[in-house]
């Protein structure tokens, strides 16, 4: 037989799955002894290490001895690893997720030898509209891929088309995926009779010409011992996957094209309920990815003073750890999820020091009483925060005008008042603190000893002095200072920070005496500017504030109304339905019982405005207690639903604030059920059979349908990022989310409930996607809370992008540390991003540089026009290699953006905020 098969031995490593991290890692180790010894016994040996270097660095750090054999092999070619640092979910992390876990594999490919050339995906569950734009931007001229491709493809390369034009040649893996050539070599008997049938099968897809594909490994799989010369028996050839597909030039002319996303069932199994499984994890993971991306890099960059890398290193480790495909997913055993929560929060913890870093720093020259406002986006917003401060004095910016408020919540200033022996109390004194707060006098009068405190106070206190008065005490009174929750209108700029304290009201309003009572706001606030919002009305059945009426229905269902009319009735419905499936695909119960009426309907007014209005709409349901197994065994799904009810209150906050198109939800209940899907329901305002979503880069139209072949239904529900928009009603979105667009609504998973990793028997899966283990913790009881907002629109999804922005974003509130004598600094803006959908996804420091990334999210040729106080630009790559020079005039850098391009730039000479930090520093 001539040489018509190249043989690419690999292992799909499965870093944590069925099993947690550790224990794999303990088989990989072994894994990896072997492979070493073989290859440096064996030379004709090659073997690809699964795409992710993640496999390197776990192994590595158990047998550091072995660096140099491992890269001796890399060097040689005969052993490819990278170019991702590890394997992930495309659709479960950011887009900006996925560069650095490229950019990280690379790397640290390159310190060993060089990463793999090839953007291999070898299991994801679909892949992202974007990636040939990610991949062609790293360097990489090839994909390599096996889920998700469509039944239009018949052969086994093709060009995979982004949105932005980019196409990249993308070797398909059919008939087997990445095991097609796993069977080939199983023993030595009938081995030519093997090798003929692969030939006769894989000719179909390549053509009558060419070397053919055999990936032999699969899952956690071992070298097989005489492997070359079994393959030299057949007249094959070894090589790495990187060797086979470096034949070929990159060039994608002739190929058939494939646009967009990869999310077809037709030719495997994408497992789409990944999605929506622990959805705990996909909440921390969104929001620790916000908290690194949003807040922290672009902080430090702007308002820092050394860079923290090695914090931000660690928090992106992290990350990029948990966005594997069988990690994030939630898709593994109850400890592999708890582990990978665990990393998720280090991640958020380790963003969350060093915003607290910048802040703090920023906050000392806010006086104590005072608050810094901090603004994360690169555009200017007005917004409304909640802040906690002293007093009853008006609040003021630092131009003096008044800043509207309205009060939430007054805090309690009677903190004790008991019969007591006075050296008890002392033992409460820690210097100068107590319950908490400073204190900052004390009085004895009448037997009574009464301290009074403070958060904030520069006046000092004699304790001496009182333990010589205490003679006689027998009450003790601990007062504090007047405080109150507010919320307050406020204006910041782009990636810049603001300030409010209190001020004097007869300083703020003279003589007029309307405005001398506690917590009023004075009307010339609202008035102060033609853009200036409206304020919001509210009560228990109606919320407005002109940009959108909210209405509230006897059912607790929502109707809204637009500023254009745009209305959507009866938004906000919650159905609950059975789901006997899995980790990885829902399936209902063949006679399901699904629960969308309320027995009991409670409204409670909150707040009614001018800023805020806010209800709580509280229904009871009696939901099914879990599924039933009609014959007892866990391997046959559940045909019904148990007849047990657990009454179930599910809490729906209602809040309207002024200036927003949108209105915010919060659903909070006490999930006490199993085997269960809750979905909450918006009927769209106009007939849709188009969805679109925002995620990694894209906005990507999806239809009613999704395409079938494989075996697996194919439900059409479909991740979305940020948010979600159709028939003119859009779901702004704080994490990853499942949506189906169904019998004219607009449906989103709140929660999925299952108690199986995989089930052997799946009503709309024919086979196992896994091992069949309990996964209790999967049904995730106890108390879930989930944040959304809703926003009808006219013109276009378009409108959608700035609102999402904002919603995401949340104003940042940092009370004042400096002395209270200072006044309020002036607001200071660090960086502004602008244009017709131009969105910034990062902000960092990189080689002494500031690198912005932004996205055209538009299918128009766009410009983005970026300001601040920098005089250098030039291009970048997304791995910061630098590209050409760009012009900057006055500050201003000018950057026309192709439709849908990400655009990665780094600026030099000193932005906004290093003026008054590093130089002061």
């Amino acid at each position: 037989m001539s040489t018509e098969i190249v043989v690419v031995p690999h292992t799909h490593w499965d870093r944590e799955w069925y099993e947690p991290f550790q224990r794999f890692r303990l088989r990989l180790v072994a894994l990896l002894d072997e492979v070493l010894d073989t290859m440096e016994r064996e030379p004709a040996y090659h073997f690809t290490l699964d795409g992710q270097l993640a496999c390197v660095d776990d192994y590595l750090e158990v047998r550091p001895e072995n660096r140099d054999r491992v890269a001796a092999l890399v060097e040689s070619g005969r052993l490819a690893v990278g170019p991702w640092q590890i394997l992930l979910d495309e659709f479960l992390c950011s887009g900006e997720n996925i560069i650095r876990n490229l950019e990280l594999g690379m790397a640290r490919s390159d310190k060993l030898g060089g990463a793999m050339p090839v953007g291999y995906l070898p299991d994801m569950f679909g892949h992202t509209a974007q990636m040939p734009q990610i991949l062609r931007k790293a360097g990489l001229l090839h994909a390599c891929v096996y889920r998700g491709v469509p039944s239009s493809v018949t052969t086994d390369a093709f060009a995979w088309v982004a949105p932005d034009g980019t196409a990249l040649r993308t070797q398909y893996l059919p008939v087997g995926g990445y095991g097609n050539g796993a069977y080939l070599f199983s023993d030595a008997e009938g081995l030519e009779q093997r090798a003929a049938g692969f030939v006769r099968t894989m000719r179909e897809w390549h053509g009558p010409e060419g070397p053919l594909l055999a990936m032999y490994g699969t899952d956690h799989s071992a070298p097989v011992r005489g492997l070359p010369e079994m393959v030299a028996a057949i007249g094959a050839r070894m090589d790495t996957l990187s060797g086979y597909i470096g034949a070929y030039s990159g060039d994608v002319a002739g190929l058939p094209q494939v646009h967009g996303e990869l999310r077809s069932h037709a030719r495997a199994n994408i497992l789409p309920g990944v999605i929506s499984i622990r959805p705990h994890v996909k909440q921390a993971m969104s929001r620790a990815e916000r908290m690194v991306e949003r807040y922290a890099e672009p902080l430090a960059a702007l308002w820092g003073q050394e860079w923290p890398g090695r914090f931000l290193d660690m928090a992106w480790w992290r990350l990029v750890d948990a966005s594997g495909h069988d990690s994030v997913t939630g898709c593994g055993v109850d400890d592999t999820a708890q582990q990978v929560a665990a990393r998720i929060a280090e991640a958020e913890q380790l963003g969350q020091a060093v915003r607290d870093m910048v802040t703090a720093r920023l906050a000392q020259d806010v006086p104590s009483d005072g608050m810094l406002i901090v603004n994360p986006t690169p555009a200017a917003r007005r917004g409304v925060v909640v802040v906690d401060v002293a007093g009853t004095d008006p609040l003021v910016d630092p131009s003096g005008a008044p800043v509207p408020v309205q009060p939430l919540e007054y805090a309690a200033t009677l903190l004790l008042d008991e019969e007591m022996d006075p050296a008890t109390a002392l033992t409460f004194v820690h210097g100068t603190e107590l319950y908490g707060q400073h204190i900052t006098d004390w009085t004895v009068e009448d037997g009574t000893l009464t301290f009074t405190v403070a958060r904030h106070t520069s006046v000092v206190v004699d304790l001496d002095d009182l333990r010589a008065a205490i003679g006689g005490v027998t009450r003790v009174r601990i007062v504090a200072e007047p405080r109150r929750t507010v919320a307050a209108l406020v204006e910041a700029p782009p990636l810049g920070h603001t300030s409010l304290r209190p001020a004097p009201r007869e300083r703020v309003y003279g003589g007029d005496e309307a405005e001398r009572l506690p917590g009023t706001h004075h009307p010339s606030c609202w008035l102060s500017s033609d853009s200036a919002p409206l304020p919001v009305r509210g009560d228990e059945e109606v919320l407005d504030n002109g940009l959108l009426r909210v209405t509230i229905a006897p059912d607790g269902s929502l109707t809204l109304v637009g500023q254009d009319g745009t209305t959507v009735t009866g938004a906000g419905r919650i159905v609950d339905g059975g789901d006997v499936g899995d980790t990885y695909n829902y399936a209902p119960p063949l006679h399901d019982t699904t629960v969308s009426e309320p027995v009991e309907v409670e409204s409670e007014l909150i707040c009614a405005g001018p800023l805020v209005s806010i209800v709580d709409v509280r229904r009871t349901y009696l939901w099914p207690a879990s599924g039933e197994d009609l014959d007892g065994a866990p391997e046959v799904p559940a045909m019904t639903r148990a007849a047990r009810m657990e009454e179930i209150a599910v809490t729906t906050r209602v809040e309207l604030r002024a200036g927003e198109p949108f209105v915010r939800l919060r659903v909070d209940f006490d999930n006490r059920c199993a085997d269960h899907r809750v979905r909450l329901h918006v009927p769209l305002p106009a007939a849709a059979t188009q969805s679109y979503a925002e995620g990694q880069f894209a906005v990507v139209s999806r239809g009613l349908t999704a395409e079938a072949g494989c075996g697996e239904t194919p439900l059409p529900t479909f991740p979305a990022s940020s948010w979600v928009a159709a028939g003119g009603v859009a779901a702004l979105l704080e994490h990853v989310t499942e949506y189906e667009l169904a019998d004219g609504e607009l449906a989103l998973t709140l929660l999925r409930s299952v108690g199986y990793l995989s089930r052997n028997r799946n009503a709309l899966r024919p086979e196992p996607a896994g091992p069949q283990l309990p996964t209790p913790a999967a049904q995730s009881r106890g108390p879930r809370s989930v944040s959304l907002a809703l926003m009808p629109y006219q013109e276009g999804w378009g409108e959608v992008l700035p609102h999402a922005e904002a919603f995401r974003h949340d104003l940042l509130v940092v009370p004042g540390l400096g002395e209270s004598s200072l006044p309020l600094p002036e607001p200071a803006p660090g960086l502004s991003v602008a244009g017709d959908g131009v969105v910034m996804t990062s902000l960092r420091e990189r080689d002494g540089w500031r690198e912005l990334r932004v996205v055209a999210l538009t299918p128009d040729a766009t410009q983005a026009v970026v300001t601040g106080s920098f005089t250098q630009a030039r291009r970048a790559d997304l791995r910061g290699r630098p590209g050409e020079p760009l012009d900057v005039t006055d500050g201003t850098l000018r950057l026309p953006l192709g439709a849908w391009e990400i655009a990665t730039v780094q600026l030099s000479g000193q932005l906004s905020g290093q003026l008054s930090g590093q130089l002061s520093g």
